[in-house]
């Protein structure tokens, strides 16, 4: 097939390897890595504009040299996952094996036509061209992809196996990989924080039978009854692609909104506890759901410093559990928006060393997994540190996923830090009352 016809054209992909030996080594994953819902890759995409000047050959050369030289010390990154033979969990096979370097081109696309949403789910999956659907199969845990756009721009697909490390962990890494290639760092032994692998911190002690406690099911793991056959909405629909920026005046907007509206008693919200409420509210009513179906808003909290002792600086695994508001349909439309920020708010603050503990033992028992019917799952990028990726070409003018699906995330605005583009996609049936709904912000 000829260039002119293909969006993206891989140009060559090879397995960069550590540039200096590293120790072979079998590494136990945590608990919490090891869960069943974690088994997928984070996606990212960044676009960095570049000068009439730049070397494309010379820019590609310093992100081999600067990613061999960092999987030195993330040395985990470059073995392969696979379950353990007594299915108690996941370890990482480190033996240099590598990971993947993908160069690429495209006459088709250039900067500017990342300032929309993608026109459908996977329109820009070429962009991360070796998309892994079984992270146990062999595959590298991390890939790197650049794609030389049409104006000179420059696509930068990075995806992380889930296991390995959460999205602050992965950020660690992009932030420290830039700093590599722009050699700001000169070898990757000085990074501050060093990588901790330390995973037994997340794994619970084994007990003995006369201490063993009755299993907690934590709320997110509960099954709630399915009124409307709510998952075949997101299966039987095309889903459409959306993303709303909403500015300081917008969050100003809604934050006094949801003060005005809070229960008696009720301390300040956060702007991610009314960004949230005010999504989750326009999403759900958008579907036209039963009043009575129960829905659910899961989101990530961070337990590096919520559990006892704190997790140590560079700890890259994954270091969240889930946080879960749940309401039904009918009372995120009656209610205001300060009474659903409340439950967002609670969610947060319930989530304790006690808590993380009963979850870490929980998954590390059972292979429980949190319920699709009635959810939406959020995610916040735009407190990971994305935006300051910087290879030596400025800041990214775009961050994002590789494929915008059903789950909602939050990402960060190019020279606006106040600023936060929300991205979700929706079945074709709803997006119109969805997107009026979202926009605003006066209700």
């Amino acid at each position: 097939m000829a260039a002119a016809s293909t969006p993206i054209l891989i140009q060559q992909a090879r397995l960069l390897t550590p540039s200096q030996p590293t120790p072979p080594r079998l590494l136990s994953l945590s608990a919490i890595d090891s869960q069943l819902f974690l088994r997928f890759t984070i996606e990212y995409l960044l676009i960095y504009t570049l000068p009439s000047s730049s070397h494309p050959s010379a820019i590609s050369t310093a992100f081999r040299a600067a990613l061999s030289d960092l999987l030195i010390p993330y040395f985990p990154l470059s073995g392969r996952v696979r379950e353990k033979s007594d299915g108690s969990g996941l370890e990482v096979v480190c033996r240099s094996q590598g990971v993947l370097f993908v160069e690429a081109v495209s006459d088709f696309y250039t900067a500017a036509d990342f300032d929309r949403p993608p026109r459908s789910v996977a329109e820009w999956r070429g962009f991360l061209s070796f998309s892994v659907e079984d992270v146990l199969d062999g595959s590298p845990p991390l890939v790197v992809q650049l794609t030389w756009l049409k104006d000179g721009a420059l696509a930068v697909g990075v995806g992380f196996n889930h296991c390995i490390c959460d999205g602050i962990g992965s950020a660690e890494f992009l932030n420290s990989f830039a700093e590599l290639v722009v050699g700001r760092l000169g070898r990757a032994t000085e990074l501050k924080p060093i990588p901790v692998w330390d995973r037994h911190l997340l794994t619970p002690q084994p007990r003995l039978s006369s201490q063993r406690r009755t299993p907690f099911i934590s709320p997110e793991f509960q099954r709630v009854p399915d009124l409307c056959r709510f998952m075949s909405r997101f299966v039987d629909e095309p889903l459409v692609p959306t993303s709303v920026s909403f500015g300081k005046i917008h969050l100003t907007r809604l934050r006094s909104l949801a003060h005005s509206t809070r229960g008696h008693g009720e301390t300040a919200f956060t702007t991610f506890e009314v960004l949230a409420a005010h999504i989750w509210r326009s999403w759900a009513q958008s579907l036209k759901l039963p009043p009575n179906q129960t829905l659910k808003l899961l989101f990530s909290v961070n337990v590096r410093k919520r559990i006892k002792p704190n997790l140590p600086a560079g700890y890259y695994g994954n270091a969240f559990v889930l946080g879960c508001a749940q309401t039904t349909a009918g009372e995120l439309a009656e209610k205001k928006l300060g009474y659903v920020a409340g439950l967002i708010k609670k969610a947060k603050e319930s989530v304790g060393d006690e808590h993380v503990r009963h979850v870490t033992e929980l998954v590390s028992e059972s292979r429980v997994c949190p319920d699709s019917v009635g959810v939406l799952i959020l995610s916040q990028w735009s407190r990971l540190g994305l935006e300051k990726v910087d290879f030596g070409m400025g800041r990214p003018v775009q961050v994002g996923p590789v494929c915008c699906d059903r789950y909602c995330i939050l990402l960060p605005v190019y020279n606006q830090t106040e600023a936060v583009k929300v991205t979700v996609a929706v079945p074709k049936s709803a997006v119109d009352k969805y997107e009026s709904l979202v926009r605003n912000v006066a209700t």
